[in-house]
């Protein structure tokens, strides 16, 4: 095992952090305050600049409980932590401990996936790979009081916990990633992927294969305890699925949600609209990581490749399509998969220019969507 390099890590968390606060700071102020005024903004307005769309939910969640039928969509896991750490502190902010545990899971996250990238591909990968994850245009995400860091922090540690075979561990992780998301129930399969791939060294060893797959069975345990809440209070265990229709959101073909977004892009939003430019954004994201997730299946473990598809597949059959962005939050979505980043990295190594092309359009795109994020634009 490699040893992590942890000032590298560190640098690399502290500096994105600081240039988020400048890119609020001067954001901002700049966008509120008057022309030529010498008259300070509201400095409360600069601190809860973060608490938008999402994040506004969860914070309003660990504050007052599940009030609203469609709070059911939030998974509890987060809300829960922002909860548990404001009680036992005493810290009534609860803003600020999302923003905390927010930006704490990343750099769990980091610190995971740099181990993940390097028995893939070796440190250089590695470093590429938490380089990209940080200056991806929509990683202000991980900034903010979302439950995206966590998400990608216990799925990343599941994940090392079954590339190191310690297969209680990774069912225990996988029960609080689907605690966090609905998305977290599908590392049953990656799990099974790994176990069928170390079927051989486990029987030479002469190990009990029967207490290397009960663990599986804790990963759904997450959904079903959430199922069982939902139950308690609307009568519908599946209430946290059925309230997407209120986003405009439905299962259906997984090509619908392209086809519907080219259509928006070419016939029926204007050049130059807003809904248009939107539609590119979230368009782009999710064609790119397809394309990752094609490049990468050879290049990458099975259990990472299955991981990555079977997520792409779940984004893709539950698309917005009563609105015109039919893939609206595809570009927050994209980050929790995280094998992607890791073929991302293996092309940037390969290919100097993409390198340097990404180090300047993945920060000017943080900046500009991180802007629009903290005045209350339309980024969900």
């Amino acid at each position: 095992m490699k040893r992590v390099p942890v000032r590298d890590i560190l640098w690399l968390f502290v500096i994105t952090r600081l240039l988020l606060v400048m890119v609020t700071y001067v954001g901002y102020i700049l966008l509120t305050a008057q022309k030529y005024s010498s008259n300070p903004v509201d400095i409360g307005g600069i601190l809860t600049s973060w608490n938008h769309w999402d994040a506004a939910n969860y914070v309003r969640i660990a504050q007052f409980g599940y009030q609203t039928p469609f709070d059911v969509a939030f998974f509890p896991l987060f809300p829960l932590l922002i909860k548990v750490i404001a009680s036992v502190s005493g810290n009534r902010d609860y803003l600020l401990i999302g923003t905390i545990i927010s930006n704490g899971a990343l750099l769990g996250t980091l610190f995971m996936l740099y181990q993940l990238a390097v028995d893939v591909g070796g440190e250089e990968i590695a470093q590429r790979t938490l380089l990209y994850l940080c200056i991806f245009p929509t990683a202000f995400f991980f900034f903010a009081p979302y439950n995206e860091s966590l998400f990608l922090f216990l799925t990343a540690s599941a994940f090392l916990a079954l590339r190191r075979q310690r297969w209680w561990l990774a069912g225990l992780l996988g029960l609080l990633a689907s605690l966090t998301r609905s998305a977290g129930v599908l590392l049953m399969l990656p799990y099974i992927v790994e176990l069928w791939m170390t079927r051989e060294s486990i029987i030479a060893s002469r190990q009990n294969i029967l207490l290397r797959i009960l663990p599986v069975l804790l990963i759904p345990v997450g959904t079903a305890l959430y199922a069982l809440y939902c139950w308690h209070i609307s009568g519908n265990p599946f209430d946290f699925a059925s309230v997407q229709s209120h986003w405009g959101r439905h299962v259906t073909w997984p090509w619908l949600g392209i086809w519907y977004s080219l259509t928006e892009i070419f016939w029926f939003q204007p050049f130059g609209s807003f809904n248009e430019v939107h539609n590119v954004i979230d368009l782009s994201a999710t064609l790119a990581f397809i394309a990752l997730a094609i490049v990468g299946r050879n290049k990458l473990r099975a259990s990472y490749s299955i991981w990555l598809g079977v997520l792409l597949f779940y984004i893709l059959i539950s698309p917005s399509i009563a609105n015109v962005d039919t893939l609206a939050s595809n570009q927050r979505f994209v980050l929790e998969l995280f094998p992607a980043f890791i073929t991302l990295a293996m092309l940037g190594i390969k290919h100097p220019r993409l390198h340097q092309a990404l180090l300047i359009v993945f920060p000017a795109l943080l900046a500009t969507l991180s802007i629009l994020f903290i005045m209350n634009r339309w980024m969900v």
